[in-house]
């Protein structure tokens, strides 16, 4: 097992905190906002072999089976389709989207096309890639997923009583299967300026009554008018109303797929993704914010939030199955005394979060400390886990040749 040296990125809603002491080191009073473990070429993990320090990018091309095993470079070729992060929010991030594959290989054709440069600000595609992402709360953990039942939308917007939302009750009253949840997205985010300023803030006022009286519908606004007070005449304020909230506990997670609008609001979280930079925003944001394509690629079902059903595989692991063949997540609570194999044949990457691990490969013993992360190479002999610790471990859901399931292709 390689030990991984990971990039720490530092956006502004980051915690100051949070991921400094899953490291062990002092704040620096800068915003710490996602620690990155992967191979993802815009911030790829370190690894050092026979004295050399490498990338896991460079790594992986320079033998792509031996790491990734058969199937996985069959079906991504020589990259590592998934990418492992601590996101640590003290601030809302972007209310935003992500793509399916046949959109991002559209939009990115596109950009191309068009000349827009790799490192344009404002552009939307990195890569040709779909971006279905997971998080699984380390703390309590604050969220805007997806849309909530239109009936739930109708009765907070009518307890608002607010007449510049007049005609988003009607368009709601006559489209609950989520085609009036789309006319309303459109309407509100392309307000012209001055009508979405004095939107917002009449929605803001209103909503600062709710709170006061503490009765129905009083949590949704104390959301609105957090979101207002950092992003003032902004319509995505206006927008959470149409929104499921959700509080995570530790250890419950959400799979947000293909054009689900969402907005992580606070909380640490473990996240992983398909490894693509494909981010859509309509607002909360000072990045760029790209009204058009995301009312392109978003999704206005109404639906309940997309909660994860954790699968126990055993006494030590737990599971969070997701629909998609880019990466699988598991939990490992490893009690002293107890010794836990990996079976060969997949790329693996391995964080701990509580505790220490000492993991164990053909008479090589390598410790894994809080915070501290490895990666396995699916050529490597079967790795012993022993210690007491929490641990996340990613890998593909890929079968590998020989598996149940075993096709060759991604899904």
């Amino acid at each position: 097992m390689d030990r991984l040296d990971n990039p720490v990125h530092r956006d502004a809603w980051g915690s100051t905190t949070a991921i400094p002491r899953l490291l062990g080191i002092d704040p620096d009073g800068g915003p710490c906002s996602e620690l990155w473990m992967g191979a993802h070429p815009a911030a790829p993990s370190r690894v050092e072999r026979a004295g050399v320090t490498h990338s896991l990018a460079e790594v992986i091309r320079a033998d792509p089976e031996t790491e990734l095993g058969a199937a996985v470079t069959g079906a991504y070729g020589p990259r590592l389709p998934f990418l492992l992060k601590v996101l640590a929010a003290a601030r809302p991030l972007s209310l935003q989207a992500h793509p399916s594959r046949s959109q991002a290989a559209a939009g990115f054709a596109d950009e191309e096309r068009r000349g827009v440069a790799p490192d344009d600000p404002d552009r939307n595609y990195a890569d040709a890639d779909h971006k279905p992402e997971m998080l699984c709360a380390l703390t309590e953990f604050h969220a805007l997923c997806g849309f909530r039942a239109v009936a739930e939308t109708i009765d907070l917007l009518e307890t608002l009583t607010v007449p510049d939302l007049d005609p988003d009750l009607q368009a709601l009253r006559s489209g609950p299967d989520g085609s009036g949840v789309r006319r309303v997205l459109d309407r509100l985010l392309h307000l012209p300026d001055i009508e979405r300023t004095s939107l917002v803030q009449a929605v803001s006022n209103r909503c600062a009554e709710l709170v006061a009286a503490d009765g129905a519908h009083a949590r949704e606004a104390q959301t609105v008018l957090d979101l207002a007070d950092q992003h003032p005449g902004d319509a995505a304020v206006v927008c959470a109303l149409l929104m499921n909230q959700v509080t995570l506990q530790p250890g419950e997670a959400i799979f947000l797929a293909a054009g689900n609008l969402h907005a992580y609001l606070r909380g640490v979280g473990v996240e992983v993704m398909a490894s693509s930079d494909n981010v859509v925003r309509a607002g909360l944001t000072e990045r760029h914010v790209d009204v058009d394509e995301l009312l392109a690629i978003v999704d206005t079902t109404p639906g309940p939030v997309p909660l994860v059903t954790v699968v126990a595989g055993d006494d030590v692991e737990v599971r969070y199955p997701a629909p998609v063949a880019d990466f699988r997540l598991s939990r490992l609570m490893l009690p002293a005394g107890r010794a836990y194999e990996l079976a060969p044949g997949r790329p693996r990457i391995l964080l701990v979060v509580d505790g220490r691990l000492e993991v164990a490969q053909d008479g090589r013993t390598t410790q894994l400390a809080r915070g501290q992360s490895g990666f396995l190479r699916a050529g490597d002999p079967p790795a012993v886990l022993t210690g007491t610790a929490t641990a996340f471990l990613a890998t593909t859901s890929l079968p590998e040749p020989g598996e149940p399931g075993a096709t060759g292709a991604a899904g």
